[in-house]
């Protein structure tokens, strides 16, 4: 299947051969909307995973949940678990009247790896999972609107028909098919096409739903992922820049202005993002220092992971 295979974004280089290689599917979108580039079978279905969570809080927001920018900025995270994440998932559940036993999602250990060895042998949990926040605004969303929490999570629950429609209305399209993430919600196909076309249009829109949640994972970048992970550390570096990365290796970058893109690696690694959202970030003319990642030998470095040829040309 050649929508699966994709283009050549990446490759990883060692002593000057190419070991391995990542291909994927890549659109860019300019500040007026138009396609600036597109590569890759950007019109076959994908799913957009958690890059997609601002779309789905929107949906929340616009049916009554009203919460401090820092909880917002969590419901739309993908949280590395710290203690500061925590809390503040509980105190949106709290501010609603529930528990994390309310909680519907799976189970897992905190996504950060030093908060992954801090929590060391405990148990999975619904809270330690990185979608927590999502899963305590999507609750909230029910009892503000009287909706029933124990079913939440089907897709044809009043909230899920929300965010699906909300999704339609950005990326101007029907979804594609309904399945379940990972962390057990509703998770839509849509197109990388019609998914970057949603992302500008998020940026540019003057709906006040929009630019509230913009503005809370704006004020809040360290919410919207964790210390140390490319998400926090570029957000704060470059005025105005949006970022969210989804599992399966899909990225969501936006800009002020409605430039936007959506990428995604077709193998599911995402080892080769900080190269490749570099080269998104040069073809903004933007300078950004981001860390190149090196392939060692022996304890020296003996290589890189590049972009392609094409990537570079963007």
């Amino acid at each position: 299947m050649t929508h699966f295979t994709g283009v050549l974004l990446a490759e990883v280089v060692r002593a000057g051969i190419v070991e391995s290689v990542h291909n994927g599917h890549l659109v860019l979108i300019n500040s007026d909307g138009s396609v600036r580039a597109a590569v890759g079978d950007v019109d076959a279905p994908m799913y957009p995973r958690s890059s997609i969570k601002s779309f789905q809080a929107a949906a929340m927001v616009r049916n009554g949940l009203s919460l401090s920018p820092k909880q917002l900025a969590v419901v739309c995270a993908s949280h590395s678990g710290s203690t500061e994440h925590l809390a503040v998932v509980e105190s949106i559940l709290h501010g609603a009247g529930l528990t994390v036993a309310d909680l519907r999602n799976s189970l897992d250990q905190p996504l950060g790896r030093a908060e992954r060895l801090a929590w060391g042998t405990n148990p999975p949990t619904r809270l330690t999972q990185n979608c927590s926040g999502k899963h305590a605004g999507m609750l909230a969303t029910c009892v503000v609107n009287g909706w029933d929490t124990e079913s939440y999570l089907d897709p044809e629950h009043p909230l899920q028909i929300a965010i699906r429609q909300e999704i339609e209305g950005l990326i101007g399209e029907s979804i594609i098919s309904t399945t379940a993430d990972g962390c057990g919600a509703p998770l839509f196909a849509i197109t990388t096409r019609n998914f970057a076309l949603g992302a500008h249009k998020f940026r540019v829109s003057t709906d006040p739903v929009h630019q509230e949640i913009v503005a809370a994972c704006l004020a809040y970048p360290e919410m919207v992922a964790g210390a140390g992970r490319l998400t926090t550390t570029l957000m704060p570096t470059i005025p105005g820049l949006f970022m969210k990365e989804g599992a399966e290796a899909v990225e969501l970058l936006s800009l002020a202005d409605g430039r936007a893109c959506i990428f995604k690696v077709s193998d599911g690694a995402d080892r080769a993002f900080p190269a490749i959202v570099k080269a998104v970030l040069n073809a903004w003319e933007i300078a950004a220092e981001i860390e190149p990642v090196y392939i060692r030998g022996g304890g020296e470095i003996t290589g890189e992971i590049r972009v392609s040829e094409l990537v570079t040309q963007l």
